[in-house]
């Protein structure tokens, strides 16, 4: 018996209608970020905890070596000077006085001794001819013995002379000595930074203990390095001439290579629950277009450990755990699968994948994300969103 048409056309728009709910009601694919597995370089980093400061190689905070009223100022803030550049003096008339004292002493004594030698050269002589003298009966034992007791006392007298003339060329030195403490000059060369006092004042050194403003702050910026705190856990991996980065606010994006030229043999506990290591980075490329400045705040990044040809993924798509694992997209079923991974070496941006992944896998970053779950249905968000 045939079948009605009508009846046949009603459970056909039935199942029609059934089937457009159903698609209509089942949940829609959850947007993610996707980031495909690649071939490239990782590295292991230890980065400092706090942020560095560029230091100068050389920075001397010179002072007088005594106190006194400030007579010459011979530079100002931002003067560059040379080795051995007069820099400031002190008041000084009444130790070039007794230098000038020292010098006419000196000089007295020097001809004092002169004339108690050629006395005791005169006594030489006679005792000679009171010797030959005797040997033709001409003269007496007497006046040979005074005649070489008077030579033998001119040549006492002649030493005693030269030996208070170089006390009193000594004195010439001692003297000097003092004059100098008046005065400051640059040991080495480079940029004023700061000078404390102004012409008639008085600087006074800084007593034991006590601290005082330098008279002269100066800086050698011929050469510069970044001093870093690096955390004590990491500061084991840390070795010398090992290779940094180095990152500067003032320079923004541009990095400088640095090598690792000096790591601390203590530890820093001055705040307790967060020790560090003190470390030091040399810089390898200055930029002459952009000069580096003292007291610059800098970040480095140590590279510990350089892999080149591995493959990797961004470390922000790998999920904690033992052993960890991230998702994947399926990009021709839509479906979001988890899977376990296999790690290497690591930093912040990326991660070593030794297994679970192949290149070209699409690993999901918003890890985070409402809906985003192993079994779910997915799909990449475009470049724009």
């Amino acid at each position: 018996m045939a079948i009605p048409v009508k009846p046949i056309l009603l459970l056909a728009l039935a199942g029609a209608i059934a089937a457009g709910w159903w698609y209509a009601a089942r949940p829609k694919p959850v947007e993610v970020r996707v980031r495909a597995a690649e071939v490239g370089t990782v590295e292991a980093i230890v980065a400092n905890t706090r942020a560095g400061t560029v230091k100068a190689c050389r920075r001397a905070k010179l002072a007088p070596g005594t106190g006194g009223q400030l007579d010459r100022l011979e530079v100002r803030a931002g003067d560059r000077v040379t080795a051995g550049q007069l820099l400031l003096e002190l008041w000084n008339r009444d130790i070039e006085a007794q230098v000038l004292l020292a010098q006419r002493e000196a000089e007295a004594g020097e001809a004092r001794a002169r004339a108690a030698c050629l006395n005791a050269d005169n006594a030489e002589r006679e005792a000679q001819r009171q010797v030959k003298l005797k040997e033709r009966r001409m003269a007496s034992e007497e006046a040979v013995d005074r005649a070489i007791t008077a030579a033998q006392a001119g040549l006492a007298d002649c030493e005693a002379a030269r030996a208070t003339a170089r006390v009193s060329a000594a004195r010439v030195g001692v003297a000097q000595a003092e004059l100098e403490r008046t005065r400051l000059v640059a040991p080495f060369p480079g940029v004023v930074a700061e000078v404390s006092g102004e012409l008639n004042e008085y600087v006074t050194p800084s007593p034991p203990g006590i601290p005082t403003p330098p008279a002269v702050d100066l800086i050698d910026d011929s050469c510069f390095y970044i001093s870093a705190p690096i955390d004590e856990v990491d500061a084991a991996r840390v070795k010398l001439g090992q290779a940094a980065r180095i990152s500067l606010d003032a320079f923004g994006e541009r990095n400088l290579q640095g090598e690792v030229r000096r790591i601390a043999p203590y530890v820093l506990d001055v705040e307790k629950q967060a020790r560090t290591v003190e470390v030091e980075v040399e810089i390898l490329d200055p930029a002459p277009e952009t000069p580096l400045l003292a007291g610059y705040s800098a970040d480095v990044e140590i590279v510990i450990e350089r892999r080149e040809a591995v493959l990797s993924i961004p470390t922000g798509a790998v999920r904690v755990g033992e052993p960890p694992s991230v998702l994947v997209l399926d990009p021709e079923s839509g479906l979001i699968e988890a899977r376990e991974i296999e790690t290497g070496i690591s930093n912040w941006e990326q991660t070593q994948v030794t297994g679970g992944l192949a290149a070209g896998d699409q690993v999901i970053l918003s890890i985070d994300r409402e809906g985003v779950e192993e079994g779910s249905r997915g799909v990449a968000e475009g470049p724009g969103s």
